[in-house]
């Protein structure tokens, strides 16, 4: 029934193993990979025919983590997977990006690939075992895939480069300062593909040495996936590409004269408007069976590249006159809105972003349900990509795929700079509102954020800018670094290359291309490149702000305190009635952990000393010699009992009432009156023994022996 292929190999402390032949038979590519006991099934279908008029490449990745996979049921009242989750999006584009560049040029079938994780084993991430089993499902598919890829993820410790770090590991690495580095590296047998990385602080030789580590060492799976598809590959699917070189020559002869005059216009407005009235032109010159052939955009869109690429490499000069190292001007502004935290209105070229801070306490922290456990997170960045930073009209919706992978970028940079939790106990959310886009608005964001955090008061470790780079690559192996990308560069060009960092290092870097992959001496130019744009935006940011701003007025107050593990129940007390008693009486809100850390939050500085006195009271001794305020809950024929240390109370004896002999207590003091008391020590039953007389009632100091005998 079953004609199964299975290949093994050992990589790094684990078996990796592509199986195929059992499962999803049906589908033009099935393939389960497992690496040590994570398991990820991936199917590849396409269509067989080009839907008419088709002038895009639809290829559909969708990665799906099954909470069985853990042994776990989903939480919240909904029991059964439904929206993907942010990690589920990011991987989803993940896997996408190094795959969509190596299909055949022209190829605009129909693609559907799915990853799902059947297994995990909480060492081994499943995203890179999801890309290897893609990769694998392709390849055998008969799909006209360039491939096969292959992914390694890199840590970075104590000098050292790490191959698959296992997922504990790649945890909350700000809070591990002996791990620098989570880098996922994709490509083929000769190039790298894709680079995505979340770092900390490393220079530009440690990160190009990083994702060399990484293509070296994923080079046994590409052999791997080889090996499958020599056993168990389909019959190629009969594809050729159209040949519309006709076409194209009608539409350069039409056109280009118009065209090449819109591409010389520097505002982007007016660019798009003179650059669709030259298609209008084009459209008009050609005939009626030209205007209906289905690969009119793609000749269109060959005419545009050709004219932007061409000049940039030949003159090196831009669209908008700019040489290719050189960034747009840059505007910074801090401070713009009156009642949030921190805001910054960050403006470079036609790319501008409004980015917002809010500070947050211990019950604004994110819960994360994943396979691997559940978690907190205390730093939040949302983008937003309205329709109108790009002077169109479309519909608003929630965040798609591009809001979700564009705010984990900045995220990523942005996180290796905040100070530890146990420093600055705020949760913290910055919104990035993009209002103008052309080009590299996720690095606004980056910017924007710092600026924003630093006004908001955050204590930031450093600054952090980011810069897009781009790359024209011509056929005869000449190529153009662009630093700092406009729209039409990146949508005509053939890399996006994302670096954001301070100005000691890295903090992220993201790679996408539309070539066969780039090398090593490219990709090195272009980090040095990146750097030299980088410092320069620091530089401009610097103007706007050159310390943190103070707190708003408007943000709450956050102390933390810490208490012996043994004392958490009595702060808590039963049912949770003292800490209830403690909010209510102080105004503040207040956590307690498991480790004995209190946060106590407020915007009024008075309910937090109110809530630190009151839980003071019950974790903390008191002290032989200090002097306390009290008050007389109980008074008897031998003294009075006084409450003086929160709910302890303690006799003061009627003879140390007064310097004087008195019949009763009750000749000088009465229930509920404020008085104040030394602590003189503890008898041998541990009982609390108090004096009055020894402390001066008005000013609350010590009556010194010479002031009685005086």
């Amino acid at each position: 029934m079953f004609n199964v292929t299975t290949k093994s190999i050992q990589w790094g402390e684990e078996t990796l193993t592509l199986e195929t032949g059992k499962v999803a038979r049906q589908a033009d590519g099935s393939v389960i990979a497992t690496l040590g006991e994570t398991s990820v099934m991936a199917n590849v279908t396409f269509a067989k025919k080009q839907k008419p008029g088709q002038d895009f490449f639809p290829l559909t990745v969708h990665y799906q983590e099954k909470y069985y996979a853990a042994g776990k049921v989903p939480g919240g009242f909904f029991k059964r997977e439904a929206r993907p989750s942010e990690k589920e999006t990011l991987t989803a584009r993940l896997i996408d990006r190094p795959l969509r560049p190596l299909f055949v040029p022209g190829f605009k079938n129909e693609v559907l690939v799915m990853c799902t994780v059947l297994s995990h084993d909480l060492v081994n991430e499943p995203d890179m075992v999801a890309m290897i089993a893609a990769s694998a499902a392709l390849t055998i598919s008969g799909a006209p895939f360039m491939g096969p890829i292959a992914c390694a993820r890199v840590g970075f410790e104590d000098g050292e480069y790490i191959l698959n770090p296992e997922v504990d590991d790649m945890q909350d690495l700000r809070l591990k300062p002996e791990q620098r580095l989570d880098l996922v590296v994709a490509g083929t047998k000769d190039a790298v593909m894709m680079v995505e990385s979340e770092a900390y602080e490393l220079s530009e030789a440690e990160m190009l040495g990083a994702v060399k580590f990484a293509h070296d060492s994923f080079q046994p799976v590409i052999d791997l996936i080889v090996d499958l598809a020599e056993s168990a590959a389909k019959e190629p699917f009969d594809f050729t590409p159209a040949d519309y070189s006709e076409l194209s020559a009608a539409v350069a002869a039409a056109g280009e004269k118009d065209m090449r005059a819109a591409f010389a216009i520097g505002d982007k407005q007016e660019r798009t408007t003179a650059v669709a009235a030259a298609r209008a032109a084009i459209l008009e010159a050609l005939t009626e069976e030209q205007q209906g052939d289905a690969n009119l955009g793609s000749a269109m869109k060959g005419l545009e590249a050709s004219i932007l690429r061409g000049d940039i490499v030949k003159t090196g000069k831009r669209i908008d006159g700019r040489a290719t190292d050189e960034i747009r001007d840059i505007v910074c502004e801090t401070g713009m809105l009156p009642r949030t935290h921190g805001s910054a209105l960050f403006t470079r070229g036609e790319t501008q972003g409004l980015v917002v801070t809010t500070l947050g306490t211990g019950d604004d922290e994110q819960f994360i349900d994943a396979l691997h456990g559940n978690f907190k997170s205390n730093f939040l960045l949302h983008y937003n990509f309205p329709p109108y930073s790009v002077g169109e009209v479309g519909r608003v919706s929630g965040p798609g795929r591009r809001e979700i992978g564009h705010g984990k970028l900045a995220w990523r940079a942005l996180q290796a700079v905040l100070p530890a939790p146990t420093d600055f106990p705020y949760t913290i959310r910055v919104v990035s509102e993009i209002t103008e886009s052309n080009g590299s608005s996720s690095m606004a964001s980056v910017c924007g954020g710092s600026l924003s955090m630093m006004d908001a008061g955050v204590p930031l470790k450093a600054p952090v800018a980011g810069v897009a780079m781009g790359l024209v690559l011509e056929d005869d192996g000449s190529y153009a670094i662009l630093s700092d990308i406009l729209g039409d560069e990146d949508h005509l060009g053939d890399m996006d290359f994302k670096v954001a960092g301070t100005e000691a290092g890295i903090t992220s870097l993201q790679m996408d291309i539309k070539v066969a992959g780039i090398t090593p001496e490219i990709m090195g130019k272009a980090l040095a490149q990146a750097k030299e744009g980088r410092l320069h935006i620091l530089g401009e940011m610097s103007k706007a702000l050159t310390e943190a701003g103070s707190f708003s007025d408007h943000a709450p107050r956050i102390e933390t305190m810490n208490i012996p593990t043994d004392k958490i129940r009595e702060v808590i007390g039963s049912g949770g009635k003292v800490i209830r008693e403690i909010v209510e009486t102080s105004g503040a809100k207040v956590d307690i952990n498991d480790d004995g850390v209190i946060k106590i939050a407020s915007s009024d500085g008075e309910a937090i000393k109110r809530a630190y006195e009151m839980i003071h009271s019950i974790v903390a001794e008191p002290e032989a010699g200090q002097i306390y305020d009290g008050k007389v809950v109980k008074i008897v024929d031998f003294g009075a009992f006084v409450n003086f240390f929160g709910k302890r109370d303690g006799l003061v004896h009627v003879s140390q009432i007064e310097n004087r002999r008195l019949n009763h207590p009750s000749d000088v003091l009465k229930e509920g009156q404020d008085v104040k008391v030394k602590l003189l020590g503890f008898d041998d039953r541990g009982k609390v023994r108090l004096s009055m007389k020894v402390v001066d009632q008005a000013t609350g100091t010590e009556i010194t022996e010479e002031k009685n005998e005086g």
